[in-house]
């Protein structure tokens, strides 16, 4: 699963430097492992919701200790502050979720053929099934894909090329229900508020705290 904060533009700059960074080609698997390294290493700076000069100022530590300079401050000191400041910013942070969740769920409450249940669940029927209805303890094979408020799609299994299986007893209560109200061979849009998602805690690095999700989902089958 995974998020869409913009990493700040001064550090993107301070790492794409070099003007061939574009053109390199990830090709083996230790290249794949190393690119995953700036992937996560994006996700984490991405929730510290920097402004341009606090970017640039990244940027400028960055440099500094790659290229071996006096660092203007003494690490051992400053540690316990930067922990201080990571609570704070995650703390901005989940106001921010929370306040883009609600305008994206009073959005889809209005939409075509939505249906708001008792949990805040809102369920939309895409294509009517003709089979059984699953048990909440049932095993289902499905496939799904899963979207931010801002579309970013944080995972699916269409994009990996398998549908999954999994008890609806092992997921997020959103699922449990959702799914449940659906038959097989159906197709549904279910639009969770966090609260019936991931909650304040969210699911790092993919899904920020606080956060709305949506999930397109076909339920192929009931595992027996």
């Amino acid at each position: 699963m995974f998020f869409r904060r913009v990493l700040p533009i001064a550090v993107l700059a301070a790492l794409t430097a070099a003007p061939a960074v574009a053109d390199v080609k990830v090709e083996s698997e230790d290249d794949k492992a190393i690119y995953l390294i700036g992937v996560s290493f994006a996700r984490q700076l991405s929730r510290l919701y920097l402004d341009e000069r606090e970017a640039e100022i990244v940027a400028k530590g960055m440099m500094d200790e790659h290229e071996g300079k006096a660092l203007d401050l003494d690490p051992q000191v400053y540690g316990p502050k930067l922990g201080l400041l990571q609570e704070v910013r995650a703390k901005k942070g989940l106001e921010i979720e929370t306040e883009k969740s609600k305008k994206f769920l009073a959005e889809q409450k209005k939409s075509k053929g939505a249906k708001v249940t008792d949990s805040g669940l809102i369920y939309t029927e895409v294509e009517a099934g003709k089979g059984a209805k699953p048990e909440s303890t049932a095993t289902v094979k499905v496939h799904y894909e899963g979207r931010l408020v801002d579309g970013t799609i944080f995972d699916s299994s269409r994009m990996r090329g398998e549908p999954a299986e999994f008890p609806l007893s092992g997921v997020i209560p959103c699922w449990t229900e959702g799914v449940g109200l659906m038959k097989v061979g159906g197709k549904a849009k279910l639009v969770c508020p966090p609260d019936i998602a991931y909650g304040e805690r969210g699911a790092p690095p993919a899904i920020p705290p606080g956060a709305a999700l949506s999930f397109e989902v076909e339920l192929i089958s009931i595992v027996e």
